[in-house]
């Protein structure tokens, strides 16, 4: 099996904080931790942890290459093709509360551009999915559906962060997977598409099944829960899963990583956290 990935990676700093902030307070943090992230390169580090080939595009500032090498060679099936700009790499600062919520604000920083994604064909013909999210420009992911079109490759789009949608994405997409909010710019699509509920679990929309997720332990940490949601999804819908297998498999895995502080560490491998 293989699956293809295209998105955003960058710089995640964490800080767990007693409380949001209200108005202009400042308010102090208890803990500092660093890491690379990305939805997208979340996804495909989801998809690695699950012993499948996967291969990865993004883009990054030229001085950040050795680092991210450096990470890649300790990911046994993560291959990472990165374009390397001179604009800053992007930078997202995560606050945690004591009740694992989370505020996010990011810096998209390096971007792909379209011509990008014709040097990841191979990599798109290849695959059995291709993951696509709202984190990189419209002209990339409309370019990246013309070749999984192209080349037969069904496509899993994570409508996240929220924007409308062409129709020429609306119409190429085999499954999205939109959160509640998210949902809703999707009517009349005949994709499928499965709902993910937080908690609860998720739901497939053709057939209104909510498959319900498994609870570990407690709630520490929710970034990047969709994220894993949507690489073990893939994986196991590639490997023959039903869509109600893999999204029990997904919601399993997702549930799990909420359990730990941060994403890296909390992406689970094949089994279960390490």
């Amino acid at each position: 099996m293989s699956i293809a990935v295209i998105g955003l990676v960058g710089h995640s700093v964490f800080m767990e904080v007693p409380r949001f902030h209200e108005g202009g307070e400042t308010i102090h943090a208890t803990s500092l931790h660093k890491e690379w992230g990305g939805k997208g390169f979340n996804q495909a580090v989801t998809v690695a942890r699950q012993g499948c080939d996967v291969d990865f595009l993004g883009a990054i500032h030229e001085d950040d290459q050795a680092s991210l090498a450096a990470f890649e060679q300790k990911e046994e099936h993560l291959r990472l093709s990165v374009v390397l700009t001179r604009k800053p790499t992007a930078h997202a600062a995560i606050l945690t509360n004591p009740q694992g919520e989370t505020r996010v604000t990011v810096y998209p920083g390096a971007m792909l551009e379209s011509g990008d994604v014709d040097a990841f064909e191979a990599s798109i013909k290849k695959a059995d999915f291709l993951l696509l999210n709202n984190e990189v420009p419209e002209a990339v992911n409309l370019r990246a559906v013309d070749l999984a079109q192209r080349h037969g490759t069904r496509i899993l789009f994570n409508p996240a962060p929220a924007r409308p949608l062409p129709e020429a994405i609306r119409q190429a997409v085999y499954l999205f997977t939109p959160n509640e909010f998210e949902a809703a710019a999707l009517d009349g699509v005949t994709a499928k598409v499965v709902t993910t509920l937080g908690a609860r679990g998720c739901r497939i929309r053709e057939t209104g099944e909510v498959i319900p997720a498994p609870a570990y332990g407690a709630v520490v940490d929710t970034t990047g829960a969709g994220d894993v949601f949507n690489g073990v999804l893939a994986v196991r819908l590639a490997a023959g899963d039903t869509l109600s297998e893999a999204c029990a498999a997904a919601n399993a895995a997702a549930a799990q990583s909420v359990t730990r502080h941060f994403v890296l560490p909390s992406i689970p491998k094949v089994g279960g956290l390490a």
